[in-house]
């Protein structure tokens, strides 16, 4: 990435986008969309100065409005050398801020450095903008343990995650000490981050696992529209939004109050990859799938409502005295007035991995959520909706994950520094 303006796009600009969405998707929807956004959306001069500022008192790539593509990694930390991995997180984080800001890694980058050694970037994103990238890290549970010190500084909230009702978790798609986000707009850039970052950390981390992301699920910004899934309803229509300074700082901000002052502007992700059966739910009524959602398909309005975006009346009844959204629906069970005022900031995305073998996609939700207290807030929400949500019936949880995301990065600091001062 140059960062630099372009007049036109080029062919190896799509074959590249088409190419690496085709591989590592399956079925090659990351790559069209990529391909259709670089053709009608924004033009080349506005992609090229598509620059999200990587220092703050938070991180990026959490109240950003959500881009397009996402390429999520688990890591586990493979030395028990607590100098290596500070190293490596000072690495990381100066990778993170050149590619963030459209740059090269290393200062050869793919093709300036010495012939004779390996080029300190990958270069598929060589001629590609910065693309709105934002990284994001987090720490899970198993980082907390004897081989760095850290036990006395696990938060309380950094819960194991308990396993739900219905859960179907396989092991290969879970946990790890640290994961690292990156979002987007274009496929090959976020691709190209994590490609480098897992390149970097060799000898220090292995990927545990991985997931590739495309088309948002969700907004955080009241200039987004709301976007739909793969069941074809928007999708996240009463999210936590960046304009919601009291919201977030409630629920998704955590203190130094909370019990770990490192923690101080940091918050909670947990990352959760949802199957969803497709084809069980084409064969679902209109009707019928509007009340298990909740909401019209088309305009997005809760039922009883007009417009997407007025307030659901729990209370109101049908001609037969039915509740018009059903007690056992998705929209209800996951409303914060079902929930004790609880809410949670989602970055979801959608999937698909192929198929499964037999003739179905293996497509879903790649559903990522960010709270302040994960006890109080994800957990109550996820045991209403596993025991009780009609959408279940369409649903498999098949991945699970926790992580403490540190307070942004200061000028010359590095992630995760108040963890390891």
């Amino acid at each position: 990435m140059t960062g630099t303006e372009h007049t036109s796009v080029s062919r190896r600009k799509l074959f590249g986008i088409a190419g690496a969405g085709a591989a590592l998707v399956g079925t090659g929807a990351a790559a069209g969309i990529g391909a259709n956004r670089l053709l009608g959306g924004d033009s080349p001069a506005q992609a090229a100065q598509s620059v999200v500022e990587f220092h703050g008192e938070h991180q990026a790539g959490i109240v950003t409005p959500v881009q397009e593509n996402l390429h999520f990694v688990a890591l586990d930390v493979t030395t028990k050398d607590r100098e290596k991995l500070v190293k490596l997180l000072r690495t990381w984080t100066d990778a993170a801020r050149r590619m963030t800001a459209g740059q090269e890694v290393g200062t050869g980058g793919a093709v300036g450095g010495a012939p004779a050694a390996p080029p300190s970037d990958t270069g598929e994103a060589l001629d590609l903008a910065a693309s709105s990238l934002t990284l994001t890290i987090g720490f899970g549970p198993s980082l907390f343990d004897d081989r760095f010190g850290l036990a006395a500084k696990r938060p309380a909230t950094l819960i194991d995650l308990p396993l739900f009702p219905q859960d179907k978790l396989d092991p290969a798609r879970g946990g790890g000490d640290i994961c690292i986000q990156a979002c987007a707009d274009d496929p090959q850039v976020a691709v190209h981050a994590i490609r480098n970052l897992v390149r970097l950390g060799f000898g220090v981390t292995a990927v545990r696992w991985s997931q590739l992301g495309f088309g948002r699920s969700s907004s955080t910004s009241r200039s987004q529209s709301t976007p739909r899934n793969l069941f074809g309803f928007k999708d996240g229509t009463r999210n936590v939004k960046a304009e919601e300074t009291d919201v977030l700082r409630d629920q998704v901000w955590a203190t130094a109050e909370d019990g770990q002052p490192w923690m101080a502007g940091g918050t909670y992700l947990v990352a959760r990859r949802i199957r969803m059966h497709i084809e069980t739910w084409d064969r679902e009524s209109l009707k019928g799938q509007e009340g298990i959602v909740g909401r019209s398909k088309g305009a997005g309005a809760p039922l009883g409502q007009s417009a997407e975006f007025d307030i659901p009346d729990f209370q109101v009844g049908g001609a037969g005295g039915e509740k018009l959204i059903p007690e056992d629906s998705h929209v209800r069970l996951a409303s914060h007035e079902n929930l004790n005022g609880a809410r949670i900031l989602r970055r979801g995305y959608n999937f698909v991995d192929g198929s499964d073998g037999v003739g179905h996609l293996e497509a879903g939700l790649f559903f990522l959520a960010f709270n302040r207290d994960t006890r109080k807030q994800f957990v109550p929400m996820q045991q209403a909706l596993s025991s009780k949500d009609a959408m279940m019936e369409y649903l498999q949880h098949t991945g699970s994950a926790h992580f403490a995301v540190p307070p942004g990065v200061r000028e010359g600091g590095f992630w995760g520094e108040g963890l390891f001062a």
